[in-house]
């Protein structure tokens, strides 16, 4: 079990993180998301002990974790954090990279570790080739091999997919928590990508001006955001009232929506005027005008601009 109790931290006189706590069994995903500049990358750093704490502690099975005070080579033997510069030595092979914590007693075992972690980032190509002479995501993959090399008891990435392209990074992102979860590696992911929180992560942290504003079950949070940041993480989502959609003899009732959720019909109570249409492959996505604010919603076909359209409830 790793345990984050009250930790904070300013950096210079700026707080970066305030008073935050949570808990992560072992084996479990966990994506950390929200805006750039909210404290995602530096909580990662806190969890490997590269900085001391102001206050609280993080501990891992009762043991802690301590920063660069207490540690005289910060971070620990068995949590390994992949930051966003890649550190990759150069002028030696990929394989070599790869490869590089690995014990030399054992040749053919190093050899066959390398084989397979580089076969899982789809790497084996290269494995001769310098580090030097590969594209920026090329080295990620490489980076993201080398980190697990030593099979870590938690692993902490910081946007290991944001230099990858889209057809690659599908199939990594598969090859990679399928790896993790087989073999019970506790990951704390720091991303922008909302796919890594939906579709692979037991569990999502957002994270807002240093402070967990939200924790829990990432399908959960994606249906019933607590407020309209907290939706806005996951992709485009609208405001609205109730009574907006639907005749009310009740209360009204504020409304977090994402496009999906919102249709055309026929004779709507909202009617709002079309100003983009974006194709998506299958469906559109079309921006509207709505009491001089942009509506998002989806149609199955392109709509012509300044058409006034209406709509109501998916």
């Amino acid at each position: 079990m790793l345990e984050i109790k009250n930790i904070s931290f300013t950096y210079i006189e700026n707080p970066v993180i305030k008073n935050v706590s949570f808990e992560i069994a072992k084996g479990q995903n966990i994506a950390v998301i929200g805006e750039s500049g909210c404290g995602k990358s530096t909580l990662l750093k806190l969890i490997y002990g590269l900085y001391d704490l102001d206050e609280g502690e993080i501990t891992y099975n009762n043991k802690r974790i301590l920063g660069p005070k207490q540690n005289l080579i910060p971070g620990e033997d068995y949590i390994k954090y992949l930051a966003q510069d890649f550190d990759l030595m150069p002028y030696i092979s990929v394989e070599e990279n790869v490869g590089k914590f690995l014990s030399n007693i054992y040749k053919d075992k190093k050899k066959a570790r390398v084989q397979e972690l580089l076969e899982m980032v789809e790497m084996t190509e290269f494995a001769k080739g310098k580090a030097k002479y590969l594209s920026g995501g090329q080295q990620q993959r490489v980076a993201l091999a080398r980190v697990l090399a030593l099979e870590p008891e938690i692993i902490l990435l910081d946007e290991p997919f944001s230099q990858i392209d889209s057809f690659r990074k599908n199939a990594l992102r598969r090859n990679l928590f399928s790896y993790l979860k087989q073999k019970g590696i506790t990951c704390i992911i720091a991303t922008h990508d909302s796919t890594d929180a939906l579709s692979f992560s037991d569990e999502t942290i957002v994270v807002r001006n240093g402070n967990v504003i939200a924790k829990g079950n990432s399908k959960a949070l994606y249906e019933n955001p607590i407020n309209k940041y907290v939706a806005s993480l996951f992709g485009e989502v609208n405001e609205l009232k109730l009574s907006q959609l639907i005749e009310l003899d009740g209360d009204d009732e504020a409304l977090l929506l994402y496009p999906h959720q919102l249709k055309v019909v026929d004779n709507g109570r909202m009617q709002v005027i079309v100003k983009q249409c974006y194709f998506k492959g299958s469906h559109y996505l079309i921006k509207a005008a709505f009491e001089r604010r942009a509506i998002f919603f989806e149609h199955d076909s392109e709509l012509e601009l300044n058409l006034e359209v209406t709509l109501m409830l998916a």
